[in-house]
């Protein structure tokens, strides 16, 4: 009957009451099934009355066609009943019931209603003006930390093509004393003649010339000494960024393989036997293009030695006059090289 129906939906396959439509499709289902086996039974009856009624007997006979009669109309009505129910109320169909899945459904639902009657709380979100003001702080950090960071980096770099150029010279030295068996010394070298001699010694790019103004210079080549600027060079500067004089570097010239730029300065015995050589170890066309920073100058002692200036036996040792940002001086920056070498705080502490 319909109560039973119901007591069995409500306790084996679902957690509420279920619904009219439900009822109804399983009270059909019900009567489709007892009503199938009404007639399977009534078919039993009826084969056994055909062999009565083959014995003659005509009042059996009215008997059975009357039962197969009400048991035909009572088939079509049942199906009928059944398949309009299922038209109309499309029955769920019968399948195992899952107790994980009905805890969860349960579980779910439940919290549902809790966030509908406002028992859960809304996930938090930013607003606009909090993002905006977050943007601008890190704005702020960003504007006072990153050239610190880039300047670090930079810096880093130049340390690192200082030490790989003083190597490389040191090495050009060691090998003209290999295959000539004698070191290099100022007393020995005439005027002009140091370039030739020391140069076949790297791995030049290009040869510069001397440096003089109105020369055949290549594009690529770095000061260049020039009469009408009185002997300034335009683009290298002092350590505290000063016009700086061409008076260093304008006895020889050359680009080594890496982009760096050799400055030779040979004045011969006439002149005090000086030889320097200056290195800008990124090349003229990169910046800073500053004495002391990308560009620093060794010199080649009366022993045979290669120092970098400001070291002890150099001609310039003062760094107040010759490594400082408050000098005047147009040599300002060529005593850094010593500093840069040896000083831990010197790349920490440029102008």
């Amino acid at each position: 009957d319909m109560e039973s129906i119901t007591e069995s939906l409500i306790n084996h396959r679902h957690i509420e009451p279920p619904t009219e439509g439900l009822l109804l499709c399983r009270y059909s289902e019900q009567t489709f099934l007892h009503n199938r086996e009404k007639s399977k039974a009534n078919v039993r009856e009826g084969s056994e009355r055909d062999s009565e009624l083959k014995s003659g007997n005509a009042e059996a006979f009215q008997s059975i066609k009357r039962s197969n009669q009400r048991h035909k109309a009572l088939k079509i009505n049942s199906k009928f009943f059944f398949f309009g129910s299922l038209f109309l109320f499309s029955c769920p169909k019968k399948e195992k019931v899952n107790k994980e899945q009905t805890i969860s459904k349960v579980l779910s639902n439940k919290l549902k209603r809790q966030v509908r009657g406002g028992c859960v709380p809304r996930k938090a979100a930013f607003t606009l003006a909090e993002v905006l003001i977050t943007l601008g702080i890190i704005g702020v950090v960003a504007a006072l930390t990153l050239p610190a960071l880039i300047n670090n980096s930079r810096n880093k770099k130049l340390e690192a093509g200082l030490k790989k150029n003083y190597s490389i010279i040191q090495q050009a030295f060691d090998m003209y004393q290999a295959q000539n068996g004698e070191r290099l010394r100022p007393q020995n070298v005439g005027l002009h003649e140091f370039k030739s001699l020391i140069m076949p010694y790297f791995k030049v790019l290009i040869d510069c010339g001397f440096g003089y103004e109105g020369g055949s210079l290549d594009p690529e080549c770095g000061a260049v000494n020039s009469s009408s600027q009185d002997n300034k060079v335009t683009n290298y500067m002092t350590f505290n960024n000063n016009s700086i004089s061409m008076d260093y570097f304008d006895d020889g010239q050359f680009i080594l393989s890496d982009g760096s730029v050799i400055f030779i300065e040979n004045r011969g015995n006439a002149y005090g036997n000086l030889i320097l050589i200056s290195v800008d170890v990124n090349g003229p066309s990169k910046r800073p293009n500053k004495w002391g920073q990308d560009l620093f100058t060794f010199q080649l002692t009366d022993d045979g030695k290669i120092l970098p200036m400001g070291a002890g036996g150099t001609k310039f040792t003062d760094l107040d006059i010759y490594c400082s940002n408050n000098s005047s001086s147009q040599l300002n920056g060529i005593a850094c090289a010593y500093s840069a070498l040896t000083d831990k705080n010197y790349w920490q502490n440029l102008p």
